[in-house]
């Protein structure tokens, strides 16, 4: 699912309410999105985006998804959400992972920039989030 505008994130809303709605991570994406423009979105979304096809990359040089290339990587992604969205603790970004490749929608849109990086990058951030942070 890349939600690349407001209009598109408009789609999704009331699913992720449901979900996450009473969290304070959601508080917190509503207060800090509030102001952003369509460009802001389609800005995040991109950054977002250019995180995925590096994991691509980096599992079509031979990297693991232990490796140090890969767990850096997750640290940008990390840092890009909390940057953009809301503070992504070691625990949402473990849900993130697992949503990566159970949600049809966000594993096709990791996935159209190679095969199985959804699973890569599921696996890195389980790494990253089991302790391999240490090797950074």
């Amino acid at each position: 699912m890349g939600v690349s505008d407001k209009n598109e994130y408009e789609n999704y809303k009331q699913e992720v309410k449901e979900k996450w709605g009473n969290t304070a991570a959601y508080k917190e994406h509503e207060q800090k999105t509030a102001a952003y423009t369509d460009e802001k979105y389609r800005s995040a979304a991109v950054g977002l985006d250019s995180v995925f096809a590096a994991f691509a990359q980096c599992k079509k040089d031979g990297n693991s998804p232990d490796s140090k290339d890969a767990l850096t990587l997750v640290k940008r992604l990390q840092d890009h959400i909390t940057n953009n969205f809301y503070n992504c603790t070691n625990e949402i970004l473990a849900g993130l992972g697992q949503m990566y490749v159970c949600d049809e929608r966000f594993k096709a849109n990791i996935n159209k920039h190679g095969n199985d990086t959804a699973e890569f990058v599921s696996q890195a951030i389980e790494n990253y989030c089991n302790g391999a942070i240490t090797m950074l």
